[in-house]
């Protein structure tokens, strides 16, 4: 038997003739050529075109047509003296008289203009790059309509992407990722509007299942899990309607339909409830076997209906009556969610046997494999899928309550101009993206080019913008681009760069303080050292040396300094060794003084939180006034506050905390010492989680000879208040033996 008999079987004996011989070309053509999993290139094609044969219900013509396409897009980008372009072929074989290459493949007479037609309009979609519609589904709908002479293609074209996104795993992870975002911007929606539900639940899942991991396994895992209990629940539900639909004669299939992965995610998403929480998990469907006459149709229909809410509640704000009203793109059914004798939601559909199959393949199921070309229905069908296209506007919101799937809200995809796609933070620059690409390319960035447009460093991207970084050997980084710049990578490398270039000027710059101190036969203490930069509001030493290697600060600014508070030493004064004295700039003015913090600034002077206590708002605090970090913040309770206020007395500075807490979050660290059970992590994350707090680190250490736990947290808090919520909650839990605060 031959391959393609044993692929495409149901074709008449013309239809089977032209598959064949379009699938000798393409496997002639494509000879040799492989995928990324290393099998033949062939079993794309092969895959595409049992989609179309099987699933949706395709002629020939479409199944020879996908064949075609992959074969002569190959030729024309690799062989373009043995094989004629789509124009020249199809002009070969219409007029009958192919020779060439259309005779070197034997193919005359085979094809005609409906075959030839679809390939063409597949080989320019093909053409399209989702960069140049900037990955804006309507511009590249509004392409395939302008390609498309037969609607047909842009359904080939659906069962193409399918076949791509059941394969994902052989692609490597950037083609991956820019296959999983083209689908869901492009494909899923453009699936929904021709009504090819079965084609979009199928994409949405394989989406989900790459996008979001580890909510993917654990919706699939649960329904697994309760797969019974809604086999139960069917059972009992017809129960007591089978003899009322036995004397009524109507004759009738019971299918259960479990909503998909995705779609039970996003109604999650959406409601805010758990897996529980969502009531229409799962429907039975009526399919009633019936003449497709619509009045009967109609009929048997809603006396199914009567007879379901008669038996059960019905919940009459969830009825949906797509039996008067149907969708633009021909789905007919009746929806109604009732409510059975346990208290338990279901929803049920009802429909026929002809709504059904409309439901399952979309109007595409009006094709048949004998391929008529002029049935009424199929001519609808046509009409219906160019309309839906060129009009999405009118058939959107209105008559789909389905929510289609959404880009992702927290992050942009952008394209260089070779078309590599990269994925960056919402709201990032075109500084952002240099240095995504690379830390060289951002330290020189001087601006880009950003769909052909000349713009600025600070330029905020849009997904589906193709970038060209410009940059500039004299461009340096400053410190204000850390203003705008919203990626952790680009922040981090312009702090790196910032700090580098400050410790080589401040190496420079106290180089040079210490020469011209030693020519002036002067001295600075570290006290009068302290208030300098307090005057000149320096927060660290190398800050203030930075300022003098870069000319920034005029050293003898600070000669004048040290004069104006030693005016007994002058610097021509080389008669002896001069009196040393102090400066104290830490001492406060009165014991009575209280310094008020409220997290932004100090008097103007810097303060940090102190590192070895971490205070947060709300606990009991003394500042240290430092030398090089300005004042550090310590609890009360802190291990070393005993040792400075013994040593250091005046340099302890009364505070308390503004009457109103801070709008920021302050770093602690917990530890936690617990029993040898996996269920104390899930726990401590639990707890946190459920206040306004968040976990910035988690260690684990396991002492198996004391059969212990020891955990270290380090925790974001708005407070103590909350601190202490978090610590009471953590000490309640099970196998929890001692919280700690570090």
């Amino acid at each position: 038997m031959d391959r393609t008999d044993e692929l495409f079987p149901g074709f008449d004996a013309a239809g089977m003739e032209m598959i064949r011989v379009a699938y000798d070309i393409a496997a002639h053509s494509l000879a040799g050529q492989t995928r990324g999993n290393g099998r033949p290139f062939i079993e794309h094609p092969v895959g595409v075109a049992r989609i179309a044969a099987e699933e949706i219900g395709l002629p020939a013509e479409c199944i020879a047509a996908v064949f075609l396409h992959e074969a002569m897009r190959f030729e024309e980008e690799n062989n373009p003296e043995r094989f004629l372009s789509s124009a020249g072929l199809q002009e070969k074989l219409l007029d009958g008289n192919a020779d060439n290459a259309a005779d070197r493949h034997g193919i005359s007479g085979i094809f005609g203009k409906d075959v030839l037609t679809m390939v063409d309009g597949l080989n320019k979609i093909s053409t399209i790059k989702p960069k140049d519609t900037r990955l804006e589904a309507e511009n590249y709908k509004k392409l395939i309509v302008s390609y498309s002479k037969d609607p047909r293609v842009t359904v080939l074209k659906l069962a193409d992407r399918l076949e791509v996104m059941r394969n994902l795993e052989i692609f490597p992870k950037l083609s991956r990722e820019r296959k999983i975002l083209e689908s869901l911007m492009l494909y899923i929606p453009l699936a929904h509007q021709l009504g090819l539900y079965n084609m979009k639940s199928e994409m949405e899942d394989i989406y989900f299942r790459f996008a979001e991991p580890e909510q993917y396994r654990a919706i699939t895992n649960k329904l697994k899990s309760t797969e019974k209990d809604r086999q139960r629940l069917t059972t009992q539900f017809i129960e007591p309607l089978k003899q009322k639909l036995s004397e009524a004669g109507i004759v009738y299939k019971l299918k259960v339909r479990t909503k998909t992965a995705y779609s039970i995610w996003k109604k999650m998403q959406k409601q805010k409830v758990p897996f529980e929480g969502v009531y229409d998990v799962f429907a039975i469907r009526f399919i009633i076997d019936c003449e497709p006459d619509r009045k009967t149709e109609h009929d048997l229909c809603w006396k199914v209906f009567s007879y379901v809410t008669e038996e059960y509640e019905s919940d009459t704000r969830r009825l949906r009556d797509w039996l008067s009203n149907p969708k633009p793109n021909g789905y007919e059914s009746l929806h109604i969610t009732v409510k059975n004798r346990e208290g338990a939601y279901i929803e049920v559909q009802i429909r026929t046997k002809r709504m059904d199959e409309m439901a399952e393949s979309g109007l595409a199921s009006h094709w048949s494999y004998k391929g008529i070309k002029h049935e009424a229905s199929l001519d609808n069908w046509l009409n219906s899928v160019r309309y839906t296209l060129e009009h999405p506007g009118e058939t959107n919101g209105k008559y789909y309550e389905d929510e289609l799937p959404a880009p992702p809200s927290k992050e942009i995809f952008v394209f260089t101009p070779s078309g590599e796609l990269r994925k960056l933070s919402a709201g990032a620059t075109v500084l952002d993206f240099a240095f995504d690409i690379h830390s060289n390319l951002g330290v020189k960035c001087t601006g880009a080019k950003v769909n052909g447009k000349a713009v600025s460093i600070k330029e905020k991207l849009n997904t589906g913008d193709v970038v060209e970084i410009m940059s500039g050997k004299n461009q340096k980084p400053s410190a204000d681009w850390l203003g705008f710049v919203v990626t952790s990578k680009a922040k981090a490398r312009i702090r790196k760069h910032l700090s580098e270039t400050e410790f080589r000027n401040a190496a420079d710059g106290k180089e040079l303080l210490e020469r011209r101190l030693k020519n002036w036969k002067l001295e600075i203490s570290d006290d009068m050292l302290a208030a300098f930069m307090k005057k000149r509001a320096y927060k660290t030493l190398n800050a203030f040396y930075a300022a003098i290697g870069d000319g920034t600060l005029d050293i003898t600014d600070i000669k004048d300094f040290i004069l104006e508070h030693e005016p007994a030493k002058t610097a021509d004064d080389t008669s002896g060794p001069a009196e040393k004295r102090t400066y104290d700039a830490g001492s406060p003015k009165s014991s009575d003084d209280i310094l008020v913090i409220d997290a932004k600034n100090v008097r103007n002077l810097d303060y940090r939180m102190a590192k070895c206590c971490n205070p947060v708002f709300g606990d009991d605090v003394f500042g240290f006034v430092s030398i090089k970090d300005g004042i550090k913040i310590h609890r009360i309770s802190c291990p070393n506050a005993a040792r400075l206020m013994d040593r250091y007395p005046y340099r302890i500075q009364k505070v308390r905390w503004s009457d109103n807490p801070s709008s920021g979050s302050f770093q602690t660290t917990l530890r936690v010492i617990a029993d040898h059970e996996a269920a104390v992590i899930n726990g401590i994350m639990e707890v946190v989680g459920s206040f306004r707090a968040s976990i910035r680190s988690f260690n684990v250490s396991e002492n198996d000879r004391t059969g212990v736990y020891d955990i270290t947290l380090k925790i974001s808090v708005p407070g103590s208040l909350e601190l202490d919520k978090v610590i009471s909650q953590i000490r309640a839990l099970k196998f929890v033996n001692k919280v700690t605060r570090q």
